[in-house]
């Protein structure tokens, strides 16, 4: 598909959904920044902090969010932020292209993995936004923006490997049976691991940045 097929919306949602509490960048090791690749990928508030401060397009992945919308991240600087799965992966590829082709420059891309609480309330590793975050890292790479750390490869890694299998993956995961166990239907939970298959991108925050194009 052409980027032209994107349908593209923003989300009308509480502050709160894009900004939570703040996560300080000054004291992040230079490590973790990932700064040298253009796609980059992390977990949660503290991989946000590490990964995106100079980001152009900020990736909120999240496969199976709750119905409350999920736990929130604080967005630094001036990026666009989108939400992705696994079911609009390749929209959300093809925005980013179009974005990089609007700033005439390699855009820098952070996808952060949002993740899931365990019984205690503590972050948990949540496999489904791995995969999800593999998705969007390859369908990044099929459009020629493949300049990925480590840990970016390694989700893609994931994705593709097992991307036959990601539909039961999602029914079969802990996030997924905790789903079905609060009233959705395994087929609901599966028809989230069915990827490439929306063309809508929702934009959080329009990027800032000078130039931006306007949310349709």
């Amino acid at each position: 598909m052409s980027s032209s097929s994107i349908a593209e919306t923003t989300a009308s949602v509480p502050a709160a959904s894009v900004h939570a509490a703040s996560v300080t960048t000054g004291s992040v090791p230079a490590a973790h920044r990932q700064a040298k690749y253009q796609v980059r990928f992390d977990t949660g508030p503290a991989g946000l902090a590490a990964i995106a401060s100079d980001a152009d397009v900020i990736v909120r992945v999240d496969a199976l969010p709750p119905i409350d919308g999920g736990a929130a991240l604080d967005a630094p600087g001036d990026a666009a932020v989108l939400t992705a799965g696994l079911t609009d992966a390749e929209a959300v590829a093809r925005w980013i292209l179009a974005e990089q082709v609007r700033l005439g420059r390699r855009a820098m891309i952070a996808l952060v993995a949002v993740g899931e609480s365990a019984h205690d309330g503590s972050p948990r590793f949540a496999v489904e936004d791995l995969l999800a975050a593999g998705a969007v890292v390859d369908a990044l790479a099929a459009l020629g923006i493949d300049y990925a750390s480590p840990e970016a490869a390694a989700a893609c890694a994931a994705f593709t490997g097992l991307r036959g299998a990601v539909a039961h993956l999602l029914t079969a995961s802990v996030t997924g049976q905790e789903r079905i166990a609060a009233g959705a239907s395994p087929a609901e939970v599966a028809a989230a691991g069915r990827a490439g298959s929306s063309d809508a991108v929702t934009v959080l925050r329009a990027s800032r940045k000078s130039g931006a194009r306007p949310a349709e």
